[in-house]
C-alpha cells in the first residue's frame, strides 16, 4: 500500500455509492509507517439520515422482512460466497488500517462468511411459532412468535473491524432486520469490500448501508427516530455514553465492551500446554483484544518457573512488520493507543512492578511506526493500575496466589467479566473452578469462541450475548397471539 493509495468521497446507501455531502473528510494513517495512505468522508447529519431511510425503506412496504427467513438466508450464502472470494483484498486493507498481522487478517473473510453461513441455517429457528397451552384454561392457547426489530445501527471498533460487524450483521439480516453500519474512524475502508460483495449477491437496495463519521456525529445514528435498535463494541467508556442515550429513548441496545480476563494457572497445570497458548489465549493481535487473558494468576509455589516461561513466550514472539508473514506482535493501531499503551508501560514500573521483559523505549529495529515493547510485568499485586485497567497492548501482568480460593478472588476482584482461562492437568476440575468465575465465558487449556454458543460480558464488560442462537432474539421482538382451539 502507498501513501492516499484509497481515497473516496463516497457512502454506500441505498444499494449504491453515493457522493457525501458534508465536504469534509477522515485521515487514515497506516500504524506501522505512519503515512497518510487513506482518506474517507466523515458523513453529517444528513449523510446519515440519508441513510436511516433507506434502511427503513428497504424494511417496510414488502421489503426484507416480509420475503421470509428462508429467502434471507438464500442471499445471505450468497453475500457468504462472493465476501469470502474478496478475502485477500480484506486483508491486504485491514492490515494497512490497523497493522494487524496478515496472518490474522487472513483469516477475516472466512469468519465473515462463516458467520453468515451459520445465521443462515437458523431460517426454521426465526420463523418458527411456538404454541403454547393455557395452565388453567383448556381449549385455550398462544402462538409465540418473532418479528424483527427494524432498522438496526451497528457501531464497530477499530481491532477486529470485519469480524465485529458481522456478529451483528449476521443475526439482524436473518432476523429479517435492515441496518446502517459505522465502522470506526481508524478502519473505514474494510467494510467498503463487504459492500462491493452485497451488490454482486444481489442483496436488496437499502437493506445494508454504509456511512463513515466521526465519534462526534454517531449521536445523530443513535438517536434517529427510525433506528429500532442499536448494537456497539468498543470500550466501557463509551459503551456508557450510548447506553444512556439508548436508555432515554427506551431503545434496544447490545455492549460488548472492555475486559481484564484473567488466565488461572492451577497447581497442576503442564506449562509445556500453557507456553504455546500465550500468544492466542493472552495476547492475540497485539494484545488488541476484548477477552484476552492479559491477567496471569500464577500459584506461588510455581511463580519463578511461571513468570519465566511467560516472559521467555513474549521475548521470542516476532514483531515488526505486519505484512510479514512471520509476524506475530504488529504495532499498535493509531498514535493515540500507542501513547496509552506506552503511558501504561511506564506506570507499572511507577507502581513498582518488575519488568520481565520488554519495558519503556521502542523495539529494536523499529524506530517508525507505533510499534510498543512486548512487555511482561513481575512482581504485580491486584490492586495495581496495569492489573485493573484495560491496556489493550502487549502488556501482561503475573500475579501470585495462595489457593484456588483466592485465585477466584482474585480473578473476580475486576469491574470487568468477558473471557478467562483455566490451565490444569485435570479438565473437569478446570470446568468447576471457572464456574466461579465471574465471567461471560471461559476456557479450559485454550480460548476459543464459538459461533453457535453465546458471547458477551458481564458487569463492566457490557449488556446482552452475540452468537448463537441469543444472537438473533438481540434482533426481534415477540408477540403472543391468544387463540381458541387445541394446541
Amino acid at each position: 500500500m502507498t501513501t492516499l493509495e484509497m481515497y473516496t468521497d463516497d457512502l454506500f446507501i441505498g444499494g449504491d455509492w453515493v457522493k457525501s455531502g458534508s465536504g469534509t473528510f477522515i485521515d487514515v494513517t497506516n500504524p506501522a509507517t505512519e503515512e497518510l495512505w487513506a482518506r474517507v468522508p466523515a458523513a453529517d447529519a444528513n449523510d446519515i439520515d440519508k441513510a436511516v431511510q433507506s434502511a427503513h425503506r428497504a424494511f417496510h412496504g414488502k421489503g426484507w422482512r416480509d420475503i421470509g427467513a428462508h429467502a434471507r438466508a438464500e442471499l445471505m450464502r450468497k453475500l457468504a460466497d462472493e465476501f469470502e472470494a474478496r478475502s485477500e483484498k480484506l486483508a491486504n486493507i485491514i492490515t494497512s488500517e490497523n497493522g494487524t498481522a496478515i496472518s490474522e487478517t487472513r483469516l477475516a473473510g472466512g469468519h465473515g462468511a462463516g458467520l453468515l453461513r451459520y445465521y443462515a441455517s437458523l431460517a426454521d429457528y426465526v420463523e418458527h411459532v411456538d404454541k403454547r397451552a393455557y395452565p388453567d384454561r383448556p381449549g385455550h392457547y398462544t402462538q409465540v412468535q418473532r418479528h424483527p426489530r427494524g432498522v438496526c445501527a451497528l457501531i464497530a471498533p477499530w481491532n477486529y473491524p470485519v469480524a465485529l460487524v458481522m456478529i451483528k450483521l449476521a443475526p439482524a439480516l436473518i432476523a429479517g432486520c435492515t441496518v446502517v453500519i459505522k465502522p470506526a474512524s481508524e478502519t473505514p475502508l474494510d467494510l467498503r469490500v463487504l459492500m462491493e460483495a452485497a451488490q454482486a449477491a444481489g442483496i436488496p437496495d437499502g437493506v445494508i448501508n454504509l456511512v463513515t463519521c466521526t465519534r462526534h456525529e454517531v449521536g445523530h445514528l443513535v438517536e434517529h427516530p427510525l433506528v429500532s435498535k442499536v448494537a456497539f463494541t468498543g470500550s466501557t467508556e463509551v459503551g456508557r455514553l450510548l447506553a444512556e442515550q439508548c436508555g432515554r429513548l427506551l431503545r434496544p441496545v447490545t455492549l460488548e465492551l472492555g475486559g481484564k480476563s484473567a488466565s488461572i494457572i492451577l497447581e497442576d497445570a503442564d506449562l509445556s500446554v500453557v507456553g504455546p497458548m500465550i500468544n492466542r489465549t493472552c495476547l492475540r493481535n497485539t494484545g488488541q483484544t476484548c477477552y484476552n487473558s492479559t491477567r496471569i494468576l500464577a500459584p506461588r509455589s510455581r511463580y519463578d518457573e511461571i513468570v519465566e516461561m511467560v516472559a521467555s513466550t513474549v521475548a521470542a514472539t516476532p514483531q515488526g512488520d505486519p505484512f510479514d508473514e512471520k509476524t506475530v506482535y504488529g504495532p499498535s493501531a493509531s498514535a493515540k493507543q500507542f501513547k496509552t499503551v506506552t503511558d501504561y508501560i511506564q506506570i507499572g514500573q511507577d507502581e513498582g512492578a518488575k519488568v520481565a521483559t520488554g519495558g519503556t523505549g521502542r523495539p529494536d529495529g523499529l524506530d517508525r511506526g507505533y510499534f510498543a515493547k512486548p512487555t511482561v510485568f513481575a512482581g504485580v499485586n491486584n490492586k495495581m493500575r496495569v492489573a485493573q485497567e484495560e491496556i489493550f497492548g502487549p502488556v501482561l501482568v503475573v500475579i501470585p496466589f495462595e489457593n484456588e480460593d483466592d485465585a477466584v478472588s482474585i480473578a473476580n476482584d475486576s469491574p470487568y467479566g468477558l473471557g478467562g482461562t483455566i490451565f490444569t492437568s485435570d479438565p473437569d476440575h478446570g470446568a468447576e473452578v471457572a464456574s466461579r468465575v465471574e465471567t461471560g465465558s471461559m476456557g479450559i487449556n485454550f480460548y476459543g469462541s464459538n459461533l453457535a454458543a453465546p458471547f458477551g460480558g458481564w458487569k463492566d464488560s457490557g449488556i446482552g450475548m452475540e452468537y448463537g442462537p441469543e444472537g438473533v432474539s438481540a434482533y426481534t421482538r415477540l408477540q403472543s397471539v391468544h387463540r381458541q382451539g387445541e394446541v
